[in-house]
């Protein structure tokens, strides 16, 4: 699992090979910290087969609102470059994290 942040999200994420699904978090935000261990888990599980990364909001805010994530949790992901699918604080479980990166891949 990758930290990034402003001054690495364009190498570890829009320059990355394969898919890459970004955790974009807060640590006020409740949801967040209660998806982080399926995140984790996921990260685990599919960790051969897409990049995974979590980007903490509260430091890198231009670059949230850069990636249009306005609210939180939001689960971002990429491929070559652009952002192809993302799961908005409503549809943030495990088993929709799941679905998607099971399509994706």
């Amino acid at each position: 699992m990758f930290e990034v942040h402003k001054d690495n999200f364009d190498q570890e994420v829009l320059q990355a090979p394969g898919l890459v699904v970004v955790d974009f978090w807060g640590p006020k935000c409740e949801k967040c910290l209660a998806l982080m261990p399926d995140f984790e888990r996921l990260a685990e599980q599919y960790g051969d087969k897409a990049k995974f990364c979590k980007l903490d909001t509260s430091g890198n805010r231009r670059l949230a609102i850069a990636q249009k994530v306005m609210g939180l949790p939001v689960i971002a992901f990429y491929k070559g470059g652009e952002k192809i699918a993302e799961l908005g604080p409503s549809e943030c479980t495990a088993q929709g994290i799941e679905a998607k990166i099971l399509e994706l891949i």
